[in-house]
């Protein structure tokens, strides 16, 4: 077997031939690392994402173009928002991470701010580890590390993460700070839009988690003295104004989905050898052969795709051109067993095939009675009172 170093130097040849001469990766970051989490058996996205494909430009190469992520109003306001929030040296801030999650400290007056500048990602993973390192030891002051870099490995290939800040606490304690444009109104924002950011959260958790556990190394191999905090802190615009207010977001429920849901995920590797030779997801590709290219790796489309994943639109198609049931939604899919595509369905519920004895099955042929049975009696109603029935939809 080669050495790891050798093993990593191939993948990472391999990955820029999926991607196509000259094409420079794309960073996987932590929104599209919650999202393939959210639905780890989904290969494609796994291997395109874990070679930095844009998977924007591929899909409107193939004719079904992403309406996903955020407008460049949108993208503006939150900048601006952030640096509001973070002038001052992040004195707001850092008032904010104080009242909300650590009002028994000292007030975090004359903060320290590193300067996490360095070249390229690994770089600045390795100055934030320093930088983190550092301020724990700093024993009773209050540091703010804005913008760090964080690494975490996904599927044998590694990812490079930026939160938008993580606060070391007096106690050494760290905290991650999500700052986003979306208002919470009379305290309280909105559940979908919180539930994507504590889920969003939850991957640098696990991140942090891991440069705690490199940094505690020792003796009795513990982490730093207060560790990585599982409450974040996220920060919005107060009701309908560019005021600065924060809530704390417990996320230990998304990280122990996100931590399970990634360790899930077939390694990138794996995936990789499995392609055919000569396979590439450059945008430049002709649209025939970019779509066998596509085609070539399984997909396990659901709904949820839609928010979720630029390529979306086309993977949605292809499932309805097949009849796979999973363009339903993934609980219709779960209560339906082995039966796969809608023909299948359809079939076993009227009986022309299917094990009587399959719960799916009998469930389905009971649906399908009661359903004849509705119409039966609507029809009877109907000739009875001489009114048109509603159709049974």
């Amino acid at each position: 077997m080669p050495p790891p170093r050798t093993r990593g130097t191939a993948l990472r040849q391999r990955l820029a031939e999926l991607r196509g001469p000259g094409v420079p990766a794309k960073a996987l970051d932590a929104r599209a690392l919650a999202a393939l989490a959210a639905n780890p058996g989904c290969r494609r996205r796994a291997i395109l994402d874990g070679a930095g494909v844009d998977k924007a430009a591929v899909a409107s190469r193939l004719g079904s173009p992403s309406v996903f992520g955020q407008s460049q109003f949108a993208f503006t306001r939150g900048n601006a928002f952030e640096a509001k929030v973070k002038a001052d040296g992040g004195a707001e801030l850092l008032r904010l991470v104080h009242e909300k999650l650590d009002p028994r400290a000292r007030p975090p007056a004359g903060a320290r701010v590193p300067d996490l500048a360095a070249t390229g990602p690994e770089g600045r993973a390795a100055r934030t580890e320093l930088a983190l390192r550092e301020a724990t030891a700093a024993a009773g002051t209050w540091t703010l590390l804005d913008h760090p870099m964080l690494a975490l490995e996904v599927a044998g290939s590694p990812a490079f993460l930026e939160p938008d800040a993580v606060v070391v606490h007096p106690d050494g304690g760290w905290t991650v700070v999500e700052i986003k444009s979306f208002p919470m109104l009379d305290g309280s924002a909105d559940p979908s839009k919180v539930g994507a950011a504590a889920r969003q959260a939850a991957v640098y958790v696990l991140a942090l988690e891991e440069v705690a556990g490199r940094l505690g190394a020792g003796p009795q191999g513990h982490a730093p003295a207060a560790g990585v905090r599982h409450r974040i802190l996220l920060v919005c615009p107060r009701d309908f104004s560019n005021l600065p207010t924060a809530s704390a977001v417990d996320v230990r429920k998304q990280r122990a989905v996100t931590e399970r849901q990634l360790a899930r995920l077939t390694r990138v590797e794996d995936i990789a050898d499995s392609l055919p030779e000569g396979t590439c997801f450059s945008p430049e590709s002709p649209a025939e052969q970019l779509t066998d290219a596509v085609e070539s790796v399984p997909a396990t489309y659901a709904p949820d795709c839609l928010s979720a994943c630029e390529l979306a639109f086309h993977c949605r198609d292809r499932a309805r051109a097949e009849g796979a049931v999973t363009s339903l939604g993934r609980p219709v899919r779960a209560e339906l067993g082995g039966l796969t595509r809608v023909d299948e369905v359809l079939s076993a519920a009227s009986g022309a095939s299917g094990d009587p004895d399959d719960p799916a099955v009998a469930a389905l042929r009971r649906a399908a009675r009661l359903r004849a049975e509705a119409l039966s009696a609507a029809r009877h109603t109907a000739a009875v009172t001489g009114e048109e029935a509603a159709p049974c939809r």
